[in-house]
């Protein structure tokens, strides 16, 4: 299946095709306007080069791939452990800004069941990191539950707070339509130095004070909160594998999603690899999805 658009920070054309992968191979992405070895970039907390404003893949090689927790997110939350991500540039598309028409694509095409049992990352005890006032926690769960709590001075957005279990295509129905989002203020900064050049009122949610003023408002009043779990899913799937834990970000961002990871990834005694039954199965992100469950958008 293939997307076109632009990049929401270069402002380039932009297409993405996700095609099947074997068993045991990830989610990788291929830049294919680049030849040879060097253009596949797995898709890995350790490949990422740390950015406040989206998450960013770089190989060995110094091939880059950036804003890709869209397309994490619609892989992570339709069940997808296997995919190979081809994208014709550095940039993802970022469509209407969020993941809802990666996971219609990704569900109307159908996911295959591979013979292989799916691995997933049991966490075992309480990880935790902070930078400034902010923090991230992943604590012991039987699915993986995502909390989230912001805080804006903007009235239309303020202070919103959300918790989900994860399993029973929640994020489909849940998340998957809510956008990403910011202060007219950061844009106009963003653009005076040469960023979010794609952005548009038609793919991301702007807010000056108590005025949304994207056409159309917001899909849900807890627009912003809903996409920062969004966010938090597609990083969370750079661990891997799908985890079984608690996620409970204050005020995070991809940064410290990423701190997180590479905290977990350093305790080993954190986490255990197991081997999902049909019981666990049923608890990851995907499982019982189906495409009448993403919300319409007007």
């Amino acid at each position: 299946m293939t997307f076109q658009g632009v990049g929401l920070h270069s402002g380039k054309p932009a297409q993405l095709t996700i095609r099947p992968a074997p068993a045991g191979a990830g989610i990788v992405f291929r830049r294919v306007d680049i030849t040879g070895a060097s253009n596949e970039i797995p898709a890995i907390w350790h490949l990422v080069e740390q950015s406040p404003l989206c998450t960013r893949l770089v190989n060995a090689a110094g091939v880059a791939i950036t804003t890709v927790e869209h397309v994490m997110a619609a892989l992570v939350g339709c069940g997808v452990h296997n995919a190979l991500v081809d994208v014709d540039g550095p940039e993802v598309p970022i469509l209407d800004g969020s993941a809802a028409p990666f996971v219609r694509g990704i569900l109307a095409n159908g996911l295959r069941q591979l013979a292989e049992p799916v691995h997933a990352l049991r966490i075992l005890r309480a990880v935790e990191v902070r930078r400034a006032s902010a923090w991230a926690r992943l604590t012991p769960n039987e699915t993986l539950k995502i909390e989230f709590d912001i805080e804006f001075e903007d009235a239309a957005i303020g202070v919103q707070k959300k918790i989900l279990n994860m399993s029973n295509g929640s994020f489909v129905r849940e998340l998957s339509n809510s956008r990403t989002f910011c202060r007219k203020a950061d844009v106009d900064h963003m653009r005076a130095n040469g960023l979010a050049l794609g952005g548009t009122l038609e793919n991301a949610v702007v807010v000056d004070g108590e005025k949304v003023l994207s056409p159309g408002g917001l899909r849900h009043a807890d627009e912003a909160v809903r996409h920062k779990m969004l966010d938090a899913l597609g990083d969370l799937g750079l661990a891997g594998l799908p985890i079984l834990g608690h996620y409970h970000g204050f005020r995070a961002g991809h940064a410290l999603t990423n701190d997180l990871l590479r905290a977990l990834f350093a305790d080993k005694n954190a986490f255990e690899v197991v081997e999902c039954d049909a019981a666990t199965a049923a608890r990851l992100p995907g499982a019982g999805v189906h495409l009448g469950e993403i919300p319409q958008v007007a």
